[in-house]
C-alpha cells in the first residue's frame, strides 16, 4: 500500500495537477462559504470543464472542489447564522453565539482545524478499508451486486429526507426517469413518445445540473434576503485562534465524531448533512455539560466540523470500492468518472491502480491546501458574502448552459437542464428531497442491468437469488431498515397526533 501510495504522490506532484487542486479547493471554499451556492453546485458545474483534462487532472480539480466546498460552509454559519451548506447546520447551534460574544476567530479557528482533522482521519479509513473491501468485492457477481444496488436506494429512500414515503417516492421518480430510453442488452426503446432525442435517454450532467444548481438558484432568486456588512459578525485571530490544551481537551469529541462521519459516510445516500446533526446530538449525550451546548462552545463546532468532513473518506470509499456513491456530491463524482470512461468499483483498483492512489494523493493534498487557504485567505471570503445575488446568479445560470450543452453538443440538454430544474424547484416545495431521485437515477440502471444479467445466468428462475448468501444478507438488511423506519414514522406521526 505505502508503495502505491508514494506512486499516487508521484502522480499528482506535478504544476498542472497541483494548481487545479489548489484552485479546486479555492473555489469549493467560495461556494462553500455563500449561502445557496452548495458543493454539490461546484462539482456539477466543473465537471464539464473536465473533458479535455487527463482522467487524473480532472478527478483532482473534483476532489478539491469536494473539499473545499464541504469544509466552507463553516464561514457564513458561523459568521450569519446561516449554514453554507448543509453539512454545516450543527455549526450554527455554537458557532454564531460564539461570535456574537466576540469570538468568532476563536470559532472559524477551531472549526478550520477539525474539519482538517476529520478530513484527514476520514481519508487514511479509506486508505485502509478501501483496498480490503475491494478484494471482497470484487468476488461479486450481477447477483449481489443486484442486492447492493436495491439496499442502497433503501438507504436512500428511506433516510435522504427524512420522510419515508416521500423519500421512497423520489427515489421511484429517479428509476422511471433513469428507463427513458434504450433499454440495457437489448436495446429496445422505452417510454420515447416517438421523440427520437428520447432514445439516448436523460444525460447524467443536465439532470444534476437542473436538481442541484438551477432548482438551488430559483430558490435564491425568490429569497428576497440581502446579506449587509452589519450582518456580518466582525473577528480576530491569533495564530489558530485556540489553545493546544483547548485541542486537547476535545479529542475524544474528535474521535468520536470522525468515527460517526466515517460510518455515515460509507452507507448510501446519508451524507455530511445527517453526520454533523448525529456527532452534533452525540457530543451532546457523552458531555459532562449537556446544558451548554448551544450557547456557544467549541465542542459543538468540533463534533460538526470533524463529522461532516470525515463523510468525504468514508462515500468516497463506496463510490471507489462498490460503485455506488456514498452522498450526493459522490453522485457528482461517479458521473466525472463515467465521463472520463472510468467505472469505479472493485475492479479499479486491479486496472487503474495507479489513478486509485492518485485520487488519494489529491484528497491529502486537498485537505491540507484548504487548511492553509482557510487559515490565511479567511477575510477574502467572508467579503463573498457580500456580492449581489443579481450578479453572481447570471453567471452560474451561464455556466449551467454552457456546460449542458457541451455535454452532446445539442440544444435538447439545455433543455432538460431547464426542465429538470423546474422539477427540482417544485420537488422542494412539495417537501421532497432531490438527493433520492438523483442517486434514484443513477441507481437505476444498474438495478435493471444487474437484474437482467442475474436473470440470464439463472436462466429465469428469481428463486435461486436466494442460493446466494450475500443477496439473502443485504435484502434482509433492507427489509429490516425498512421496517425499523416505518416504526419510527409510524410512532412520529403518533406523537404529533396526540400532540393537536
Amino acid at each position: 500500500m505505502l508503495e502505491m501510495l508514494v506512486s499516487g504522490f508521484a502522480s499528482v506532484l506535478n504544476i498542472n495537477i497541483i494548481l487545479l487542486i489548489f484552485v479546486g479547493v479555492v473555489i469549493g471554499i467560495a461556494f462553500g462559504s455563500v449561502p445557496g451556492l452548495t458543493a454539490n453546485m461546484a462539482v456539477a458545474l466543473f465537471i464539464p470543464l473536465t473533458f479535455g483534462l487527463e482522467a487524473l487532472e480532472g478527478l483532482s480539480i473534483l476532489v478539491g472542489l469536494y473539499v473545499g466546498g464541504i469544509s466552507g460552509g463553516l464561514i457564513s454559519a458561523i459568521l450569519l447564522n446561516i449554514p453554507g451548506t448543509p453539512a454545516s447546520i450543527a455549526t450554527t447551534f455554537d458557532g454564531h453565539p460564539m461570535a456574537e460574544r466576540g469570538e468568532a476567530g476563536k470559532a472559524l479557528g477551531v472549526g478550520t482545524v477539525t474539519s482538517f482533522i476529520g478530513t484527514i482521519l476520514g481519508i487514511l479509513a479509506l486508505l485502509f478499508i478501501a483496498p480490503s473491501l475491494a478484494e471482497i468485492t470484487i468476488k461479486f457477481g450481477p447477483i449481489e451486486y443486484f442486492s447492493v444496488s436495491i439496499f442502497s436506494l433503501t438507504m436512500i429512500s428511506v433516510l435522504s429526507s427524512g420522510n419515508m414515503l416521500k423519500g421512497i417516492i423520489s427515489g421511484v421518480l429517479g428509476i422511471a426517469i433513469s428507463m427513458v430510453g434504450l433499454s440495457p442488452i437489448d436495446n429496445v426503446p422505452r417510454y420515447t413518445f416517438g421523440y427520437y432525442e428520447f432514445e439516448t435517454g436523460f444525460a447524467l450532467l443536465p439532470v444534476m445540473l437542473g436538481l442541484y444548481a438551477v432548482s438551488e438558484i430559483l430558490k435564491a432568486a425568490k429569497d428576497n434576503q440581502v446579506i449587509s456588512k452589519s450582518d456580518i459578525k466582525d473577528y480576530k485571530i491569533k495564530g489558530l485562534g485556540f489553545s493546544l490544551s483547548e485541542l486537547k481537551s476535545q479529542i475524544a469529541n474528535i474521535i468520536r465524531s470522525a468515527a460517526i462521519g466515517i460510518g455515515l459516510g460509507v452507507l448510501p445516500g446519508i451524507g455530511s448533512s445527517t453526520a454533523n446533526l448525529i456527532a452534533y446530538s452525540a457530543a451532546k449525550n457523552q458531555s459532562k455539560y449537556p446544558e451548554k451546548f448551544g450557547t456557544g462552545i467549541i465542542d459543538g463546532i468540533v463534533a460538526s466540523e470533524t463529522s461532516n468532513n470525515a463523510v468525504i473518506g468514508g462515500a468516497m470509499t463506496t463510490l471507489m470500492t462498490i460503485g455506488i456513491p456514498g452522498d450526493a456530491v459522490t453522485a457528482m463524482l461517479l458521473g466525472g468518472f463515467m465521463i472520463h470512461g472510468i467505472t469505479p468499483g472493485p475492479m479499479l483498483f486491479k486496472t487503474n491502480g495507479e489513478l486509485v492512489y492518485g485520487i488519494f494523493a489529491a484528497l491529502i493534498l486537498s485537505a491540507i491546501f484548504f487548511l492553509i487557504i482557510q487559515m490565511l485567505g479567511m477575510r477574502g471570503f467572508v467579503q463573498l458574502l457580500k456580492i449581489d445575488k443579481s450578479i453572481l446568479l447570471p453567471v452560474v445560470v451561464t455556466l449551467c448552459i454552457v456546460g449542458s450543452y457541451a455535454t452532446n453538443n445539442r440544444m435538447f440538454d439545455v433543455i432538460c437542464l431547464a426542465g429538470f430544474g423546474a422539477f427540482g424547484y417544485f420537488l422542494d416545495k412539495l417537501g421532497f428531497s432531490s438527493a433520492p431521485f438523483v442517486l434514484g437515477f443513477i441507481l437505476g440502471p444498474m438495478v435493471e442491468l444487474n437484474l437482467r444479467r442475474g436473470l440470464m445466468f439463472t436462466k429465469g428462475d428469481f428463486l435461486m437469488f436466494f442460493t446466494r448468501p450475500i443477496f439473502v444478507l443485504f435484502i434482509a438488511i433492507s427489509i429490516i431498515t425498512i421496517i425499523i423506519i416505518a416504526k419510527k414514522e409510524y410512532g412520529r406521526k403518533k406523537t404529533e397526533v396526540s400532540k393537536n
